[in-house]
């Protein structure tokens, strides 16, 4: 029983972000009490290998709509093939003022600008332990917006430290736009010099741990041919184990005459997809299958899905579709991926 189309307009009343605090806290309740079942949609398997995990279908949860990890086991049973909670920091932060989330429903899109608010990884690791789920996990990391741009790895080796072997993988945020300068990292001295350090943190963890945790990196749409061919380079070079594209775009080509259309932040949504699509395509293209593509931006539907794996996609992530579609998406977009 499809219930979203329903609740939708009564959420569209409300301040975006409270209704997204509701909505996690009511999920929330209604798994526990044992609830929820009933008005799920029901996911057949699909079962896809990639960065050597065993993942029961391609379309996971992205990063942003569980920040604290506080509705994993609820998240999961609406039939996610994997979760990416996030983006964490190392100290908890409040992120920008409010009000820092809207909706433009004449477009199907969200423009934020949340600044990676969170109650820091020690929070999160306290809801790792209490969860039920055992599916695949990953955690989105971020730096605190008061740690210098130049001392960035610090932050990032930290959560890798805190988080490994408690997840599945983790991944390098460096494309919100909503941290200052956090984007110059992709540059390419500066991801050069990153990912090297990561990438040797990662292998001596590895070693200590026994076990190799995968390490994804999440980039911009807003890249030019250059840049993709630069990036994709050190890509191969650090034997990154996925790359996440795309996170919001700072365009607004076909909103901007919207309500909020000219607010600040990340837009995603359908305005995101073919824009998504085609850096979806070009890392593909210049990584030559040797990693990984997840992709995400503008899924508001199963052929969206379908366009995002035929550019080179191995697997998907949803979160403003889901705002407009309901857990339904999930499943369409399951079954138009199926191999």
């Amino acid at each position: 029983m499809n219930l979203y189309p329903l609740l939708r307009p009564l959420l569209f009343q409300l301040d975006p972000e409270t209704a997204h605090n509701l909505t996690l806290s009511g999920l929330r309740r209604l798994h526990a009490l044992g609830l929820l079942k009933p008005f799920l949609p029901s996911v057949a398997p699909s079962p896809r290998r990639v960065m050597g995990l065993d993942f029961s279908n391609p379309v996971g949860m992205a990063a942003g709509l569980d920040k604290n990890g506080e509705a994993i086991d609820a998240l999961a049973a609406l039939g996610f093939g994997f979760l990416e909670l996030g983006a964490v920091t190392p100290r908890p932060q409040p992120g920008n003022p409010k009000p820092r989330l809207f909706r433009l429903p004449d477009a199907s899109a969200i423009i934020n600008r949340m600044g990676f608010n969170n109650l820091g990884v020690d929070h999160l690791l306290r809801n790792l332990e209490t969860r039920d789920y055992r599916g695949i996990l990953g955690v989105n990391l971020g730096k605190n917006l008061d740690t210098p741009i130049e001392r960035a790895a610090d932050d990032y080796l930290i959560l890798l430290n805190k988080l490994y072997g408690k997840v599945d993988f983790v991944t390098i945020n460096i494309s919100s736009p909503n941290t200052k300068n956090l984007r110059a990292l992709q540059g390419g001295d500066e991801l050069d010099a990153l990912l090297g350090k990561i990438k040797a943190e990662q292998n001596r963890l590895a070693q200590q741990h026994g076990k190799y945790m995968p390490v994804a990196v999440k980039i911009a749409p807003d890249l030019d041919a250059a840049q993709i061919a630069d990036m994709a380079a050190l890509m191969r070079k650090h034997h990154v184990d996925a790359l996440i594209a795309t996170n919001t775009t700072l365009a607004r080509d076909g909103v901007a005459h919207l309500a909020h259309g000219q607010e600040t932040g990340g837009l995603s949504g359908a305005p995101l997809r073919q824009k998504a699509t085609h850096v979806i395509q070009a890392f593909h293209d210049a990584l030559a299958g040797e990693l990984p593509i997840i992709g995400a931006g503008g899924i508001l539907e199963g052929n969206d899905a379908r366009e995002k794996m035929a550019a080179g996609a191995e697997l998907l992530q949803i979160y403003s579709g889901l705002i407009y579609r309901g857990p339904e998406l999930i499943r369409e977009c399951v079954e138009a991926t199926r191999n």
